[in-house]
């Protein structure tokens, strides 16, 4: 399980960098009207519209990955959180710290002062 949620968490990241570099690869809007007016952008690998409809088609896809990856792994961390205390019977509380309750703790004697320190017996 353990090797599954490492496979998916470095889909997730490699999925959110991909993403991250696609959009700010795109243009915005505003940009479209600049290759009316010759800026260059009509001449491009895909055409002028061909690159907007490519990137933002790769982005959607990154994203949907991206998120199928996040429920995956809220899922796999909840099904692991559940499924030790399901077979136990016992809390995650309980199987933190068995009987460390704050009456059984022991009380060390030399936590506990006996007499005044000796710097308040020369004061008087």
């Amino acid at each position: 399980m353990q090797v599954m949620m490492n496979v998916v968490l470095m889909v997730q990241l490699i999925s959110a960098l991909v993403m991250i570099g696609l959009v700010l690869v795109q243009h915005g809007k505003g940009a479209d009207m600049g290759a009316s007016f010759g800026s260059g952008a009509s001449g491009s690998l895909f055409g002028a519209t061909g690159s907007a409809n490519f990137l933002s088609r790769t982005t959607a896809v990154c994203a949907t990955i991206f998120f199928v990856c996040t429920l995956a792994l809220a899922y796999m961390a909840n099904h692991r959180a559940t499924a030790p205390v399901a077979e136990s019977g016992q809390t995650v509380l309980d199987r933190a710290a068995p009987g460390a309750d704050a009456a059984s703790a022991p009380v060390l004697p030399s936590a506990v002062p006996t007499a005044l320190p000796a710097a308040s017996a020369a004061s008087k």
